[in-house]
């Protein structure tokens, strides 16, 4: 049966999202909800019910915002409430950010044992400066070590949120759940939509169909939209026909009426994604961030009409000569940590050419630090090795603080004199000798062995300031040489060694797929 939209008043519908740290409860707690809406059947077998992905399954991450419309009866009244599951980890920010726009409040769910963590920080400011309602959750209630009363403290102190506004749940057991929809209902305010003006709408985000077609998430702001109808996007003045409207709910139900990689979870899941949902083989390269350089060559301005560029990829980085000064982005950089490891992290931190900005106890055992990163510190295995060192305790969250001025050099990575183009990066000037030692050094921990030697070099023009070399497999032409005059072994050891050299000049190496992000996991925090 098609439900029909048209009923429910505008005063009658709630828009929001659920936002928190990783691993706190979000897609537990949306599971909860959709039983308790009746939107799907009460069994053993509803986890992560709105993770519809297989890389999302395997992991056990939400890597992509998911919609569902859930209708809900409270005091002899029905509501239409759309509810956005959101990813937590710090690589999918952008998919928190997008459902906000579509949403008029948020549950921001704090783990009882854990507390406040670096994401839960940033999305609650994601929230906060888009207005939205904000409704603290304390979730896992259940724990042995559960401590909600110092969450709320925290939520307290950290947000300024009156510690009475805090709703105590377990979501694995339902406990107290329902009271979160009638939190919902009463404190989030319906969308400002004018059903009788023309149709304005958000695409909050789009996914494709090989048979259907593109197939949009919307939030309509004004107007009606059904099947049939001419609609146009305002970004490229392009119609297009809508041939099927629809909630979900949580799968797709018909009605009449109604996004470079981040990090290297962000790159792996993407990577997953493209082979087992379009069978393609993708090709992975270094991460890198966006550069600036301001030019000094007229020739240069003249070819790019600016002064200043953006530089994306690291081939068409310019050299010195032709440059006033490069620019590198930077981030600050929000660390919640056990106190006992705040010297480790406060080491790493300085190792990757960070600047503290502040540091404030936010209850009797954690740390909030504040840094200003230059982006390309982090942006590879950062998150890795936080966690490594804090023995998995520690957060960490970082928002966009602009550029500054750096000694910027650009590194080739060869093999055999032959550069590898997707191993190619942009460094600073003093980490250049131990960032390309540790790429060398771990391509020949990856790389399989040959008939003939590789030489692998790191390159700064043309001054090499690392190499290593992986052996050849060798074959024991000595072996029927039983005595006898050295000569003759001297020369069949010869006639190997020149057959050697041949072979490195015509042989053809492939570097594994998987090469690429072992080289950049493994690299240390030099």
């Amino acid at each position: 049966e098609k439900p029909d939209m048209s009923k429910f008043l505008v005063e009658d519908i709630r828009n929001f999202s659920i936002i928190a740290h990783v691993d706190h409860g979000k897609s537990t707690l949306a599971d909860r909800l959709l039983e308790l809406t009746g939107t799907i059947d009460k069994t053993k077998n509803n986890k992560q019910v709105l993770d519809k992905l297989q890389v999302e399954r395997e992991r056990g991450i939400t890597v992509k915002a998911q919609t569902a419309s859930l209708f809900y009866s409270f005091q002899g009244k029905q509501y239409l409430l759309n509810l956005i599951d959101t990813p937590g980890h710090v690589d999918f920010s952008y998919e928190v950010s997008r459902s906000l726009s579509a949403c008029q409040g948020v549950l921001l769910v704090v783990d009882a044992n854990e507390g406040i963590q670096a994401q839960t920080v940033a999305n609650f400011f994601l929230a906060f400066e888009a207005q939205l309602t904000v409704i603290p959750v304390i979730n896992k209630i259940d724990l042995k070590n559960a401590d909600p009363d110092m969450v709320e403290k925290q939520i307290e102190k950290v947000f300024d949120i009156p510690s009475d506004e805090c709703i105590k749940i377990s979501a694995k057991l339902g406990t107290n759940v329902e009271s979160v929809l009638q939190a919902v209902i009463e404190r989030i305010p319906p969308p400002k939509v004018h059903r009788k003006n023309p149709l304005r709408a958000l695409v909050f985000d789009s996914t494709f169909d090989q048979y259907r077609g593109v197939i949009a998430n919307v939030a309509l702001f004004d107007g009606v939209v059904s099947k049939g109808d001419k609609i146009v996007s305002a970004h490229n003045q392009k119609t297009y026909e809508v041939n099927e409207v629809g909630v979900l709910n949580p799968n797709e139900k018909s009605t009449h009426k109604l996004l470079g990689f981040l990090g290297l979870l962000h790159m792996e899941v993407f990577n997953q994604r493209l082979e087992q949902e379009y069978n393609a083989a993708v090709i992975l390269t270094t991460p890198t961030v966006p550069y600036k350089a301001v030019l000094s060559s007229a020739k240069l301005i003249k070819e790019y009409r600016q002064k200043e560029i953006t530089i994306i990829n690291p081939a068409q980085f310019p050299d010195k000569p032709k440059v006033t000064e490069y620019l590198e982005p930077i981030v600050l950089g929000t660390i919640i940590t056990p106190d006992e490891y705040t010297g480790k992290i406060m080491m790493l931190c300085q190792a990757r050419r960070a600047v503290q900005q502040n540091m404030m106890f936010i209850d009797q055992s954690r740390v909030m630090l504040k840094y200003l990163f230059p982006l390309n510190e982090i942006v590879v295995d950062f998150y890795d090795s936080l966690k490594s060192l804090s023995s998995g305790y520690a957060s960490f969250d970082y928002e966009d603080a602009g550029y500054q001025t750096a000694e910027l050099v650009k590194m080739d990575i060869l093999l055999n004199g032959n550069i590898v183009e997707e191993l190619v990066t942009i460094v600073h000037k003093d980490k250049a000798h131990t960032v390309g030692k540790t790429i060398c050094e771990r391509l020949k921990d990856t790389l399989p062995r040959q008939l003939f030697e590789i030489a692998i070099q790191a390159a700064i023009g043309s001054k090499i300031v690392a190499r290593e070399t992986v052996k050849p497999y060798r074959k024991n032409v000595l072996a029927k040489c039983y005595g006898g005059d050295i000569t003759r072994k001297m020369k069949l050891l010869k006639r190997q060694a020149e057959g050697k050299k041949r072979m490195r000049k015509i042989g053809n190496i492939e570097v594994p797929k998987d090469a690429f992000i072992k080289v950049l996991k493994t690299q240390t925090n030099k």
